[in-house]
């Protein structure tokens, strides 16, 4: 049927497959994408800089289809890492957490109302089976993801049967045989003076170990002004300072302070198991006597219970 002249092209309904003798680049057919509705708030970003309502936020932009180009033979996709961060971003994987079973694990169904409760979530939390012993958690609010993270390991209850669960942060690079060498941990400064205890200060010298995440309650309140608490993001693999110099004053007025950093938690990383929870000390793979000392000392241990029950019997 002919098109009427109008003075505009027609409205496109479809697009038209391309010939056979073009390649089919899916980066084209999807440049026109559906109209992202205005923001109806203003939003914050880029230092406090306020965002135009009319301006659609960098993670609401939906990833376009990538073209398929071959490298050596092999069929590669190509993601910016600013497009990899608005994938997790619309996954929900912001706070993210993995959970491992260490000896068993419940079934699935009774994880996902048993973790809630016995770990004191105060918020929705969605959980799934990620791989053998893992079960990945996905947090909606920040405070739940600190409880999960503050604590090195949860015990969850069955009838009375417990299960050790271990948490620790989930990245792109999670791999069920080797845990990340990124974990959560508190740090103290014992005798820091009070006027150092703002949130910005605490958290510039606690940068000297690692990322800074939060402070205790205790801190911020100052109901226990002899020592600041920070919790810190690790790099397991880097060796952290004992101190930290603190020099006040202008040219040659310089005075400096030596502050000592104390490590309240502070998870383990084996190198060669590439697993949180042991180090290269402790590692039984590197040193099997330590696996046999510790099935002596279970061993010992049963055979003692053993012999209590029946001497009450």
């Amino acid at each position: 049927m002919a098109i009427p002249a109008t003075g505009r092209p027609p409205p496109e309904v479809g697009h038209h497959p391309p010939t056979p003798a073009q390649p089919l680049d899916y980066s084209n057919l999807f440049k026109t994408s559906p109209t992202i509705p205005p923001l109806q708030t203003s939003e914050t970003a880029n230092g406090g800089n306020p965002r135009p309502c009319g301006d659609p936020s960098p993670m609401s932009i939906p990833i376009p289809i990538k073209p398929i180009v071959y490298l050596h033979g092999e069929p590669t996709i190509r993601f910016e890492k600013k497009e990899v961060k608005v994938m997790i971003h619309h996954q929900e994987l912001t706070l993210a957490i993995v959970g491992k079973f260490s000896h068993g694990w419940p079934d699935i169904a009774f994880l996902r109302n048993a973790i809630p409760k016995q770990c004191g979530l105060k918020a929705e939390v969605r959980i799934g089976l990620l791989c053998d012993r893992h079960v990945l958690i996905r947090c909606s609010i920040v405070e739940d993801f600190d409880t999960l993270m503050s604590r090195q390991t949860f015990e969850i209850k069955e009838k009375n049967k417990p299960y050790l669960m271990r948490t620790f942060k989930w990245d792109i690079s999670f791999n069920p045989a080797e845990e990340g060498r990124f974990a959560y941990g508190w740090i103290s400064f014992p005798g820091l003076s009070p006027h150092y205890y703002g949130e910005s200060t605490l958290f510039s010298l606690a940068a000297a170990v690692g990322s800074p995440i939060a402070i205790d309650s205790a801190t911020l309140n100052k109901t226990r002004p002899s020592c600041a608490r920070v919790k810190v993001e690790f790099d397991l693999l880097k060796n952290h300072p004992q101190h930290v110099v603190i020099q006040v004053g202008e040219g040659d007025g310089i005075t400096s302070e030596l502050q000592k950093i104390r490590y309240d938690f502070k998870p383990k990383y084996c190198t060669n198991c590439k697993l949180q929870g042991h180090d290269v000390d402790g590692c039984w793979n590197l040193q099997p006597t330590l696996r046999r000392k510790k099935l002596k000392k279970l061993m010992a241990a049963r055979w003692k219970r053993r012999w209590r029950r029946q001497r009450w019997q």
